[in-house]
């Protein structure tokens, strides 16, 4: 018996070794990683720490889904000590400022902007920058008369430079519209004049609201630097009827003053290669891992609630800039086009999803046997979403390759003609309420033509589609998958240079791995 004993220590013993070995290796290559910056580093050494933790009792079947590919955490570790996204309530801070930070409420523009500044260096988020930056229309609000005087200029342009300079993740995201305003013009000048890639910024968008040059001014910017992108308000705003929402990080659709808690992911195709046929897979292989997912959502949401400090003891929390109700759990679907190709047999791309009828119906069934789960499932701690988790079609990562389109897309190289692209993504828009959008890319001759891209949008907007957005083929700035990044600094990572935002290394994984900058280019001559 001693000797079992012995034994078993010994192996344990070994493992240990083994393991830290293991983080030593890998260690020794973030910090001797010539491509990273400072901050880049420091953020990687902690990742490392949160991967490598065992907290969380993870059920055995969701590791296996996880080693199999089936299922994706996104790199959240395993002793989740924050939310993963936070969407603060900065209406609170424009009016009572901040006892923690020992901010007094902002009597002028330039004193608005250093508070902000101030504030955003302390949001916890996955990331560990802020994703929610606030609505910059109504933050400004109050300085409109100001807008013509050329210290406003200034005092913006200073604000967005050390936004892009210390903020340096392109998942940094700020909101304007849906009403019209000079500063909101005026940002839209800036950014379009900086080329910056950081934030990324939405148009809340209603036609019944929104002036029609504010939505012109906001897409000659869009063309120039791949954001504001069009959030359809209208939809958005009846989904969030008894609280206002934001959209934060890529294009993630969450209750101000709350947020998403977590978002581990269904990846459909690697699930779709267990089933035997279409039934089998609808009424067995799918709920298997929907159910997965769900129970995963809940143990991270306890764990962040009931153990993690945060909604004990974090400042936002204490002065009411976030309330625990109004966050959410998030469940991330990628993978659906290659998911019904495989299931209907279909090889060739280029006659699936798309372009195929067949395919289009069974996306439908498989989105609506997961909303159904879904919706079907009790949710913890997310009464003010009326206790239910919420589907997001997500982005992809940089090493998906191309065998997972992100969320409900058609896969790059292979879309078809931008009417019908519209037409398919506004039939499955509706299944995504916490988040879902496509992007295209128009080649040079439709910055003349800004009136029929409002058109275009309007049209889709009605049809369905929750999130537009589109960018000039010989943009620097361009949008990735969500995120934004700029060809130019890809080329240094590519070249051995380090580049200061974050993002950079997803965008050149993304475009190796997943050719998510080879969409194809809609010219009016062609639609």
């Amino acid at each position: 018996q001693n000797n079992k004993f012995a034994i078993i220590s010994s192996s344990i013993r070994y493992n240990e070794i083994k393991r830290f070995n293991m983080n030593k290796s890998k260690v020794m290559e973030i910090i001797s990683d010539e491509t990273l910056t400072y901050s880049q580093q420091v953020l990687a050494l902690a990742r490392l720490a949160e991967s490598e933790d065992t907290t969380l009792k993870r059920n055995p079947l969701w590791i296996k889904a996880l080693q199999e590919g089936k299922v994706c955490d996104l790199n959240e570790g395993l002793a989740p000590y924050r939310p993963r996204y936070i969407l603060p309530d900065y209406d609170l801070l424009l009016k009572k400022g901040c006892k923690f930070l020992e901010l007094e409420p902002a009597t002028s523009l330039l004193e608005t902007c250093n508070n902000l500044l101030i504030f955003y260096k302390h949001l916890p988020s996955i990331t560990s920058y802020p994703v929610y930056l606030g609505n910059f229309t109504d933050i400004f609000d109050k300085f409109e008369d100001e807008a013509d005087d050329p210290l406003t200029e200034k005092i913006l342009r200073c604000f967005l430079k050390h936004i892009d300079k210390t903020l340096c993740d392109s998942f940094v995201h700020a909101n304007i519209g849906p009403k019209d305003s000079k500063i909101s013009r005026l940002i839209l000048k800036l950014t379009k004049e900086m080329q910056l890639a950081i934030p990324n910024i939405t148009l809340l968008y209603d036609k019944d609201i929104t002036s029609k040059e504010f939505a012109l001014s906001s897409i000659d910017t869009m063309l120039a630097t791949s954001k504001p992108s069009f959030a359809n308000h209208k939809m958005y705003s009846k989904e969030h009827k008894n609280h206002p929402y934001g959209i934060a990080s890529c294009y993630n659709a969450l209750n101000i003053g709350g947020g998403g808690y977590t978002l581990p992911r269904l990846r459909l195709y690697e699930i779709s290669l267990e089933a035997k046929d279409i039934p089998d897979f609808l009424d067995n292989v799918l709920p298997k891992y929907v159910t997965l997912i769900l129970e995963n959502i809940d143990q991270r949401i306890k764990f962040i609630v009931e153990e993690s400090s945060f909604f004990k003891s974090n400042f936002l929390v204490k002065e009411g800039f976030v309330n625990q109700e109004n966050f959410t759990g998030m469940v991330g679907v990628v993978g659906v086009a290659e998911c019904v190709n495989n299931l209907l047999g279909i090889k060739d791309k280029a006659l699936g999803f798309g372009h195929n009828n067949d395919a289009e119906e069974l996306a439908i069934q498989v989105l609506s046997k997961i909303e159904e789960m879904v919706n079907n499932h009790q949710g913890l701690y997310c009464s003010g979403n009326n206790n239910h988790y919420e589907m997001h079609a997500q982005v992809g990562i940089d090493t998906d390759g191309t065998d997972d389109a992100p969320g409900c897309r058609v896969p790059v190289g292979y879309e078809p003609d931008l009417f019908n692209h519209l037409m398919l993504e506004s039939k499955l828009h509706k299944y995504f309420p916490c988040g879902v959008g496509d992007i295209f890319k128009f080649d040079q001759t439709w910055t003349n033509s800004k009136e029929a891209i409002l058109d275009i949008i309007n049209g889709a907007f009605d049809k369905g589609m929750r999130y537009f957005t589109a960018y000039n083929e010989n943009n620097d700035v361009v949008r990735v998958t969500g995120y934004l990044v700029k060809k130019s600094e890809i080329d240094k990572l590519t070249n051995g240079q380090q580049s200061i935002n974050n993002c950079t290394i997803f965008g050149k994984g993304a475009k190796e791995h997943g050719h998510a900058l080879d969409r194809k280019i809609y010219g009016k001559s062609s639609n």
